[in-house]
């Protein structure tokens, strides 16, 4: 995997990791908690959703533009996933005052 396809997966999961927090409040981690969580599952998730769809490399001339906006994609969704499941578990267990 190139590092391209790396920094797509972390942006997308950080812009998914942010949605999970905007959209189910109860999984919210705050901005700073939002983005790693989300940044973290973009790289993990990212890498799973492109080894099966084979989603990867670069084209022979250069940059792959539809593959890296698949890794952006599937680091969203991945993001968005495991900031959601991670914000659950944190403030299950560690109440907001």
């Amino acid at each position: 995997m190139d590092l391209s396809a790396i920094i797509a997966q972390v942006i997308g999961g950080a812009l998914g990791g942010t949605a999970g927090g905007k959209i189910l409040k109860d999984a919210d981690l705050g901005q700073i908690g939002n983005i790693i969580a989300g940044a973290v599952g973009g790289i993990g998730g990212g890498s799973i959703l492109g080894s099966l769809l084979g989603v990867g490399g670069a084209a022979a001339g250069g940059v792959d533009l539809a593959a890296l906006a698949g890794q952006l994609v599937g680091g969203g969704i991945s993001g968005l996933v495991v900031q959601i499941v991670v914000g659950l578990v944190v403030n299950k267990f560690f109440k907001k005052a």
